[in-house]
């Protein structure tokens, strides 16, 4: 079976029965069934790099014995310079990942202008929002550490430490500041749980007509049905315009991103049989370059103009849906400048042991734009503003984008030339800041 992904460090693209038909799965020597060791994968990942990576012909060049295991040998062989994504994966992990399951509180932590830790993000499910918390809370203690202080000073170490190992059981003691100002002691006890990938969907009621709220956090095997319903729920309400918000969205499939695109475009002529990614693998490689066109959908909208809010976490299958949206219609973006990933991924399974998922094609629209190693560049420079929730209109992103929808520009106020980052911190693995092709190729 083939996939495809795009993360901010894979392209993923989950092909099924129907998606365009694929070439036969490329010669490649079968991992063993039994008896798999690391020098074993190390030695198939060494023979993939040098057929399939895109920059086969410029990657180090290496000694493949000096290196115990392919974790070390993929980030020896990657090619520095451009590639920051290519990765091997635990098998199991990356499976139950991609698959929406989830371990831990499920919530995004980050440090707010006056240098509070603020939950940034929290899944519906997890064990915490039971409990009534949500984005804009005040974190002043897990287990009596100043997290703060903590994720200020970047010490790794303390802040595993305060939070202990991502398992099921683990129970840690959380003092939030709720926005009235009161305090209240939580203790949450990490769980297995599904995570929503789109965190909020409504309706804004503008002068300029219905518009469509949209935060979407991953593109992942749920989100399809999740989507889904989002896209009805908006078509129900005859949307005008679309505030997508793709702030924390680092990739994931490649036919999620497609689908969310073919929604907004529409089943109009403009869409219809058009390009949405155009994939170009290695000069070794040729026969797999692949056209991915826009499809037809049951709740299309057809829009002519788009509002994203974006960060330099909005990488990968997220800039894919930007950047096969441009050539259709006006796309406007708040925030910061996109994570910067105009490649993707193919996936190998090695012995249900390992995923092997080196940088193996370049992506473009339709008219060929791509190459977009330093991210976009937000048509409005703002900064993430945790001190309130996603659909508060005082949120300085969306009070921009209601803004632009509203009036044709944006606030009067003097944008910020230079974009303020302040750390976050995420349960997620760094992996996930990919974008899979996931064309999984055995």
């Amino acid at each position: 079976m083939n996939r495809l992904i795009i993360f901010s460090s894979v392209l993923a693209l989950l092909l099924t029965s129907c998606e365009p038909k694929e070439p036969d799965d490329p010669p490649v020597p079968p991992p063993p069934s039994t008896g798999l060791t690391p020098a074993m994968a190390r030695d198939s990942l060494y023979y993939l790099m040098k057929q399939w990576y895109y920059w086969y012909d410029v990657m180090p060049v290496v000694n493949k014995e000096n290196y115990s295991d392919p974790y070390q040998l993929m980030e020896a062989m990657r090619y520095k310079p451009l590639d920051r994504w290519s990765f091997v994966a635990d098998y199991d992990e990356f499976l139950a990942e991609m698959s929406g399951t989830f371990v831990g509180h499920g919530i995004r932590i980050g440090i707010d202008e006056s240098k509070k830790a603020r939950i940034a993000m929290i899944y519906s499910l997890s064990p915490l929002y039971a409990e009534g918390v949500r984005r804009g809370w005040i974190i002043k203690t897990i287990n009596n550490v100043d997290i703060a202080a903590v994720i200020i000073a970047g010490d790794a170490e303390a802040y595993n430490n305060a939070l202990g190992p991502a398992e099921a059981g683990v129970t840690n003691t959380f003092v939030f500041q709720k926005p009235d100002g009161s305090e209240v002691t939580i203790n949450s006890t990490k769980k297995s749980f599904q995570v929503n990938s789109v965190l909020l969907y409504d309706t804004l009621h503008l002068s300029s007509g219905i518009t469509g709220h949209l935060v979407f956090e991953s593109f992942i095997e749920p989100s399809a049905q999740e989507l889904e319903t989002a896209f009805s729920f908006f078509k129900e309400n005859n949307i005008k315009d679309l505030i997508l918000d793709l702030r924390y969205n680092s990739g994931g499939y490649l036919y999620v991103a497609r689908k969310l695109a073919s929604y907004i475009a529409g089943n109009t002529p403009a869409a219809s049989n058009t390009t949405f990614a155009r994939l170009t693998y290695n000069n070794k490689n040729a026969a797999y370059n692949t056209n991915y066109p826009f499809e037809t959908t049951s709740y299309p909208l057809g829009l002519t103009r788009i509002v994203f809010i974006t960060s330099n976490i909005t990488a990968s299958a997220s800039e894919a849906v930007i950047n096969g949206l441009k050539p259709l219609m006006n796309v406007v973006t708040v925030g910061d400048t996109t994570h910067g990933k105009p490649v993707g991924m193919n996936g190998w399974e090695v012995g249900e042991k390992y995923f092997f998922w080196p940088v193996t094609f370049k992506m473009v629209n339709k008219d060929n734009q791509g190459d977009f190693f330093d991210g976009f560049p937000p048509s409005k420079v703002q900064i993430d503003d945790i001190t309130h929730d996603f659909d508060d209109r005082r949120e300085y992103c969306l009070r921009e984008a209601i803004s632009y929808l509203t009036t044709g520009s944006f606030s009067a106020t003097k944008g910020i030339t230079d974009i303020r980052r302040y750390p976050q911190v995420s349960e997620k693995p760094e992996w996930m800041n990919n974008a899979f092709a996931t064309q999984k190729i055995k």
